[in-house]
């Protein structure tokens, strides 16, 4: 069983940063293509950003988010500077195989249970 676990968010400032973590259990970790997404009060579960053999991401968070990951550590993790009110949401990290339709959540076969970011202006 694959379990991940996020860690990371909080309340901040515009413009502020914050590092969000997420742990992964089991052996696999390296195998996977790790995504984080985000979903706001009243809206779509989105995507963010992956890493797997390359890393994409959403064009609402290019250039200010930074998506990695430690394979001794079974974490990736998910840099965001220049926060702005609009990132408010809960976040959650996920696992798939394959390197396709990353932008994809029902691509994706585990889910950690998420971390509320909140942006205040």
């Amino acid at each position: 069983q694959v379990q991940l676990v996020e860690s990371g968010g909080g309340l901040v400032q515009a413009g502020g940063s914050l590092r969000l973590s997420c742990v992964v259990s089991g052996r696999t970790f390296g195998s996977y293509v790790m995504g984080w997404f985000r979903q706001a009060p009243g809206k779509e579960r989105e995507f963010v950003a992956a890493i797997g053999v390359l890393t994409l991401y959403a064009d609402s968070v290019k250039g200010r988010f930074t998506i990695s990951r430690d394979y001794a550590k079974n974490t990736v993790y998910l840099q965001m500077n220049s926060l702005k009110p609009d990132d408010t949401a809960v976040y959650h990290c996920a696992a798939k195989n394959g390197p396709d339709r990353l932008r994809v959540v029902v691509m994706y076969d585990y889910w950690g249970q998420g971390t509320q970011v909140t942006v205040s202006s």
